[in-house]
């Protein structure tokens, strides 16, 4: 019998197991999921979180309010909106000024924004700008991704990560507006999806369409924890604080993981990847080939790109404009930036318009978490039988039809109203998740991160747009957040009929691979017109 305290062995591999091992991804099948994974997938996760909270802090700490204009001891009347109020001047003429303080309601909320810094009348629109400052800056995702693919993704992890918790927390203590608007530009110029890919490239390639839905979960938990905590904390000041301490735990994982072995592969970091990989498997627990054979494996990932002066190897993330270097890349590419245009206005929309479609904002911040939950975990085994073109067609088309829905409902029923817009909640949460995978599988990996850019840009597009079609224009004309939204998630649909589907494919490392995939799936019965 074998000796009760010898240590346990990593489990062994056949001979012919082994041999099986081709390439990356089938190495990553060998090492598994484990704790290893679990490093970036907890990470991620309180990105996500905290993520969620600050993005849809404009609906509880710079919310509508009713105010009261409180006019000066020779005021004479106020204007009906309580913006303006006229005033007797010492010569006894009547003159209209603009009001400067209000009396605010706080039977719902006891601080925030709104009143203790007066966004009301003509400082109104900031309120909107609030929230549309924080999408705008994050155009530096283009800086993000550059900086991924040259220098490495766990870098511009700890670069941006880092100072975005102590962020997060600072803007609690400010004193002025105009201090908040700053830190809130900053905190959307380091807000990138870098950890989220990087988890993504250490996933095995069978677990990869269900490992990245779920790392969606911690998005709608912080939807709804958010709604729970508005309810609990009036004062934005407060609440800012309880919502952001949670990034915190961030660093510890950060300190732990490593950077992607499939980018230090593709980048020529041959050692390095070994020494990840190897690291990999022993936290996982998993035996890994004879170093022949690893060593072999690696060296097939490795794509040099021949300089046609030096014969070196270009180092990936060098030649930015890459990511729309054929036709092929460039139609992808202008695909998903417009679609992920329309999904993040339709979502964000639907996240801040609950003055639109609901007359309760935290049961309708909680209900619209909650229908998160099921878009993200259906889509998982949905996305896995039927790919991802198709579910992601149909999301979209259920999300049109009943927003568009609500502008024809009658004002006594607005319990259908509500309801038509948590379906259509759950059906873009969905889209989203599934747009998310499915652009991390189309673009490849010497331009992911670029690519990730590019689209997070066009997506912070539709992220600022959405405020102010649901605070501004809806006041105007009640309908036009409805129309806007459903008629543009309808447009989707027909843009993503031109995409290949990719479950099932290995993940591109190069431009040249994503040509391949799409002529050996759709350009061979397609004749499309080059963009």
């Amino acid at each position: 019998m074998p000796n009760e305290t010898t240590k346990p062995q990593p489990p062994r591999c056949s001979a012919a197991g082994m041999k099986n091992i081709e390439n990356f991804d089938d190495l990553l099948i060998h090492i598994g999921t484990g704790r290893w994974n679990a490093l970036y997938f907890l990470a991620n996760s309180f990105a996500y979180f905290v993520w969620a909270t600050q993005s849809l802090s404009f609906v509880y700490m710079a919310p509508a309010l009713d105010y009261t204009c409180l006019p000066p001891d020779n005021a004479t009347s106020v204007s009906e909106d309580s913006c303006t109020y006229v005033g007797i001047t010492e010569d006894g003429a009547e003159v209209q000024e603009p009001c400067t303080e209000w009396h605010f309601d706080t039977s719902v909320f006891s601080n925030t924004l709104t009143s203790e810094f007066q966004l009301v009348c003509g400082r109104a629109y900031l309120r909107a700008t609030y929230h549309s400052i924080f999408s705008f800056l994050s155009v530096l995702c283009l800086l993000w991704g550059y900086l991924a693919d040259r220098y490495g993704r766990k870098v511009v992890v700890v670069l941006t990560h880092v100072p975005l918790g102590v962020l997060y927390i600072a803007m609690s203590f400010l004193p002025t507006f105009s201090m908040v608007l700053a830190f809130r530009a900053l905190m959307g110029a380091l807000t990138n999806a870098t950890l989220y890919l990087l988890a993504m490239e250490v996933c095995e390639i069978n677990k990869r369409s269900t490992v990245g839905i779920l790392m969606g979960l911690p998005w709608a938990l912080g939807t709804m924890v958010y709604g729970g905590l508005g309810y609990l904390i009036r004062d934005w000041r407060w609440l800012n604080f309880a919502i952001s301490v949670p990034f915190l735990f961030i660093y510890v994982f950060i300190y732990l993981f490593d950077e992607s072995p499939r980018w230090l592969l593709v980048t020529g970091k041959k050692e390095k990847a070994r020494r990840v990989v190897q690291r990999a498997a022993r936290i996982n627990q998993v035996q890994l080939p004879s170093e022949e054979h690893l060593l072999t494996v690696l060296q097939k990932t490795q794509e040099p790109m021949p300089n046609a002066e030096e014969g070196k190897m270009i180092k990936t993330g060098c030649t930015s404009p890459k990511i729309f270097s054929t036709p092929i890349i460039r139609r992808v590419t202008i695909i998903l930036a417009t679609c992920y245009i329309i999904t993040t206005l339709v979502f964000t929309g639907l996240n801040v318009g609950g003055s639109v479609f609901s007359h309760n904002p935290f049961i309708y911040m909680v209900m619209g978490g909650l229908m998160e939950i099921p878009g993200y975990t259906l889509s998982a085994p949905i996305i896995n039988r039927w790919g991802r073109k198709v579910p992601l067609i149909v999301s979209f088309f259920v999300c049109g039809a009943c927003i568009l829905s609500t502008v024809i409902i009658p004002k006594d029923m607005s319990w259908l109203v509500l309801t038509l817009a948590m379906l259509g909640k759950l059906t873009v949460s969905g889209a989203y998740m599934i747009l998310v995978v499915y652009q991390a599988e189309l673009q490849p990996t010497e331009v992911r991160l670029q690519g990730k850019g590019v689209v997070r840009v066009s997506a912070s597009l539709g992220e600022c747009i959405a405020p102010y079609i649901t605070s501004l224009l809806a006041v105007a004309f009640p309908w036009l957040p409805s129309v806007l939204f459903g008629v543009t998630s309808l447009a989707a649909c027909f843009l993503l009929a031109i995409l290949p589907e990719t479950v099932g494919e290995p993940l591109p490392e190069t431009v040249e691979d994503l040509d391949k995939l799409w002529r050996r799936k759709w350009m061979s019965s397609s004749n499309s017109v080059e963009v």
